[in-house]
């Protein structure tokens, strides 16, 4: 049998958007960011050439994430910006793509709407949401639809996600507005109260990646950055060390402990029993500071490990689900909370 269509899934993040393409695998991995001519409205560039625009832009230019904590805080420039990176994956075709996206569980009506009417507007035929928590669990290669409790902890850029998935769909979660950019932003702090220097939140993001920890490593890592004296107004470095990485972003790691342990409180006793068992997994940039996972296992008493390749995780198992589209639509498979809706 001939297809005439491809089937597609995006995990539509804060700080980053990957495209799977049936049969393909991941296609496309671009920072969500779009530069914007504020004055006339137009889309000038979009993911990694706009990226590089950031804390960089005249007054008329704008770089800009039209995706915040997980939904869409500017629909037009998210339209636009998945309009274009569609086209570079997708060409002619009379038949228009089916698009799985991945979405937070705390997500309202009205921002589902947003997102299904922003991907149809982009390109789509049909649209359907699924809990980026089970999509995890799935990429994972965890058995979703089996009756047997997992634990997801999902660290992205704007939002951490924590979920029990079991069945197919989400039993207890609690979404919080402290995750990689949290950690950025608590690293800008640090080092203006210490060292008297303002960096960018890209210099941030660096240095979290390079000698980031929440224990400390084996060897200790040290950091040059640059920025503003505070004081003097004039360029300046310092030396940051892994040690002093530890004291700047425990505060948000623990904002996130907090919230997993008030999820295992509300989760049925049959269920937290399966977590214990089958432990933690994490996954999401965030995920990769050294020590977050035993962290999280201290402080939980329970095995956590971090899921390979953190960041696509949650695409690759939007992927696998991409093989059950034709039951979705049947509406014979229940594998997670759904919305679907046929372009006019």
């Amino acid at each position: 049998m001939l297809i005439f269509e491809r089937d597609i899934a995006i995990d539509l993040g804060t700080s980053n958007l990957l495209i799977y393409v049936r049969g393909k695998g991941i296609s496309l991995r671009e920072p969500s960011i779009v530069a914007v001519d504020k004055y006339t409205g137009r889309l000038l560039k979009v993911g990694q050439e706009a990226q590089k625009m950031l804390g960089r832009t005249p007054a008329n230019i704008v770089a800009i994430h039209p995706i915040q904590s997980g939904v869409i805080s500017d629909y037009d420039m998210t339209a636009a910006m998945l309009h274009e990176m569609l086209g570079r994956i997708t060409s002619f075709s009379l038949f228009k793509p089916r698009v799985l996206v991945t979405v937070p569980s705390s997500i309202t009506g009205v921002e589902e709407r947003n997102v299904i009417d922003a991907v149809i507007e982009a390109g789509a035929r049909k649209v359907y949401l699924v809990e980026s928590a089970v999509a995890t669990a799935a990429g994972a290669g965890v058995d979703i639809s089996r009756p047997d409790g997992h634990m997801v902890i999902d660290i992205g850029g704007g939002t951490t996600e924590i979920a029990v998935v079991s069945l197919g769909g989400v039993v207890e979660c609690k979404s919080i507005k402290v995750a990689g950019d949290a950690f950025d932003e608590a690293i800008i702090r640090y080092v203006r109260r210490k060292h008297n220097v303002l960096i960018g939140k890209r210099t941030a993001e660096e240095v979290k990646i390079s000698i980031g920890c929440l224990v400390q490593r084996p060897e200790v890592g040290m950091e040059e950055v640059r920025g503003r004296d505070i004081l003097t107004g004039l360029p300046k470095s310092v030396r940051l060390t892994s040690t002093e990485l530890i004291e700047a972003i425990r505060e948000p790691a623990t904002a996130i402990l907090e919230a997993v342990h008030m999820v295992l409180e509300e989760t049925p006793p049959e269920l937290a029993s399966d977590v214990a068992q089958n432990g933690i997994l994490m996954s999401g940039g965030g995920s990769l500071i050294y020590g977050f996972d035993t962290v999280v296992q201290k402080d939980t008493g329970i095995p956590t490990v971090v899921v390979e390749d953190a960041i696509s995780c949650t695409a690759f198992g939007g992927g696998k689900m991409l093989l059950n589209l034709d039951d979705m639509q049947d509406g014979m498979v229940n594998l997670a909370r759904k919305r679907q809706l046929k372009g006019n």
